[in-house]
């Protein structure tokens, strides 16, 4: 068979395949696939609301028997009633939450320190206004209804557990309450609301910390700036405009370790015009001394969010630091991710004595704004004292590994682990011979030496 009775047999079975795609039965067919590819997606729409909903009556029934006598008895000691608040639930149907009413005499004050207050939610459950799982209940008035994504969040009952709730406990609550719902609209399930209430153990023990967060406060003599992720951003967007330079750093477990033995480093940290918490064990400290940290500020989440707000700026961005392909693929990153970000240069963090001088003048010479330098602690922060000046960029950081994780050599941890405050088992599941000592001996080291300090303080300064 030659090449043109080929083409033509092609010819005519692709003619004769528009045909049957066509005609009455072809058209028939099509509608078929169409109706029973609907009636797969209602079925499966409808069998996890009904698997979800059976879960809710069957856990709120079984909490509800067991519970009784606690209920019956907080219902007694608080003048046998019980606080209604106003929510709206699902599809915007206004139903009232129960609870404890805590303002009832000596009743109310037991309920309340006996941490039962909200108890008779689970009446809420059982009839259907709320789920376990969920948005948190908003109040009438909380969401505008005009915005669709509002109208979406109430596609869904609203919930005592919320992935918002989760985040702020783990201290990552960087978005809006709304995207986070939104999130969990969007790719709820049974299975996924098993993993949120296995999530919100871990966030129950951490708990809520105490009411104020200070503006400053010192751990192991490293004096902490206890900044939210935007505060942080907006004041280094600030900075960026002034005549001056500044250093920022960012402290974790192991960096205080390092600087708990290592003076000049802790007076660099001190130095510095801004240091930030990084890290679960930041958290941990702040509990244990009774001052809480405000916000998980790490560079890996800043990174994405600085990019953001420069890509709307004429400021430029320098890269220092890691292996050559390390930064070159941060700089690919940057590009795909934020074209207009203006990426003034980058350099490898492998240079000689002898070939700083002329790594200084790149960097002097390409204008750059925000310089960010991985070196590794304490490495980097220390380079940044003695040539900041030098480089004439307005902000320098330190900011560690991530260049690893915007490379894409190492790949970061999943969500659901940074919220249970798991990510330093992820980082020593990927590189355990080099790890284990800083996670494993390290962490334990750095509460030791916090809850010495608080018990027997002394002046590090």
């Amino acid at each position: 068979m030659n090449h043109k009775t080929r083409e033509n047999l092609n010819r005519t079975e692709e003619i004769e395949a528009v045909y049957k795609r066509f005609s009455r039965t072809g058209l028939w067919r099509l509608r078929i696939r169409r109706y029973i590819r609907s009636v797969t997606w209602f079925l499966a729409v409808f069998i996890a609301s009904v698997s979800k909903r059976g879960f809710d009556f069957f856990v709120s029934l079984v909490l509800l028997l067991l519970f009784s006598p606690v209920i019956v008895l907080g219902w007694l000691v608080t003048g046998r009633s019980l606080a209604r608040t106003p929510r709206l639930g699902k599809w915007c149907v206004t139903f009232d939450e129960l609870s404890f009413d805590i303002h009832k005499g000596l009743g109310g004050k037991i309920t309340k320190l006996l941490h039962i207050r909200r108890l008779p939610v689970l009446i809420n459950i059982l009839r259907g206004d709320m789920s376990f799982v969920g948005p948190l209940p908003a109040s009438p008035g909380d969401f505008s209804l005009q915005e669709k994504a509002v109208r979406k969040r109430y596609n869904v009952r609203p919930g005592i557990i919320s992935l918002w709730w989760i985040r702020k406990r783990a201290n990552i609550d960087y978005g809006t309450e709304l995207d986070v719902d939104m999130e969990y609209v969007q790719k709820h399930s049974l299975v996924s609301d098993l993993g949120i209430c296995l999530r919100a153990i871990p966030a129950i023990l951490y708990g809520e910390g105490v009411p104020t967060a200070p503006d400053k406060l010192k751990i192991l003599g490293i004096s902490i700036d206890n900044y939210t992720m935007n505060e942080a951003i907006d004041t280094i967007i600030n900075w960026l405009h002034e005549p001056s330079g500044r250093q920022i750093c960012f402290v974790n477990a192991d960096c205080a370790n390092i600087a708990y033995k290592n003076s000049h480093y802790l007076k660099v940290l001190n130095y510095s015009n801004l240091c930030f918490a990084d890290g679960v064990g930041l958290k941990l400290a702040g509990k244990l001394l009774g001052q809480d940290i405000a916000q998980n500020v790490n560079g890996t989440d800043m990174f994405p969010l600085l990019c953001k707000k420069l890509d709307q700026t004429n400021l430029k961005l320098f890269l220092l630091g890691a292996r050559q392909e390390v930064v070159e693929g941060v700089a690919d990153w940057v590009e795909k991710n934020y074209p207009n970000l203006k990426l003034a240069g980058h350099h490898h963090g492998y240079f000689t004595p002898e070939e700083q001088p002329a790594v200084i003048q790149k960097i002097k010479d390409s204008g750059a704004h925000l310089l960010l330098v991985a070196f590794g602690a304490p490495r980097q922060d220390l380079w940044i004292n003695e040539h900041l000046d030098e480089t004439n960029a307005k902000v320098a950081i330190g900011v560690g590994g991530l260049f690893d994780f915007y490379s894409g050599r190492i790949p970061r941890a999943p969500v659901w682990m940074r919220e249970i405050g798991m990510e330093w088992l992820y980082r020593l599941l990927q590189e355990p011979g080099r790890l284990w000592k800083r996670y494993l001996i390290g962490n334990g080291i750095f509460l030791s030496r916090v809850i010495w300090e608080k018990f027997f303080p002394k002046n590090r300064d």
